[in-house]
């Protein structure tokens, strides 16, 4: 169902693209939008054994997509690093294939809020505090079906 990759000798091994998942600030969710156009926005996240969970408002374009075509494709890089003397960087992505939903059970909504909240939020008691207003959030939980990472030489 998922193509290899044409460049295999570039590919991320798994455990290096969970670990990016981990470290990774900010990745971009694609999904299927309005008239069937791409729409692609960056967003805050926190991985976990095969999901990758976000938080978002109760309405918008995100959110109306989702629940109208469940794939979707979410992208990080890693930092990168330049090699002494080279003015490229070189840098891992990782591409994640699957499906989306909406979270409605409220200990598990509370759970991954506190994943995501954890990976973010500079102490436990800012945390607890961001939290008063979690009935206001939408949670999703994208279940990867397929991973691939590849590492780039930017030059």
């Amino acid at each position: 169902m998922f193509r290899e990759m044409r460049r295999i000798r570039q590919q991320a091994a798994g455990e290096e693209c969970e670990q990016i998942l981990r470290k990774a600030p900010r990745g971009v969710l694609a999904v299927l939008g309005d008239d069937d156009y791409p729409y692609a926005v960056p967003l805050d996240f926190a991985y976990e054994e095969g999901h990758i969970y976000f938080h978002c408002a109760k309405a918008g374009h995100k959110l109306d997509a989702v629940r109208r075509h469940e794939k979707v494709s979410f992208c990080v890089l890693n930092e990168g690093k330049r090699e002494a003397g080279d003015w490229w960087y070189h840098f891992t992505s990782v591409i994640a294939f699957g499906r989306i939903r909406e979270i409605e059970d409220s200990a598990e909504k509370d759970r991954c809020l506190r994943l995501i909240g954890g990976k973010y939020f500079p102490s436990a008691d800012y945390l607890e505090n961001e939290l008063r207003s979690a009935p206001n959030a939408v949670i999703l939980d994208l279940q990867i079906d397929h991973m691939t990472g590849k590492k780039v030489r930017e030059k």
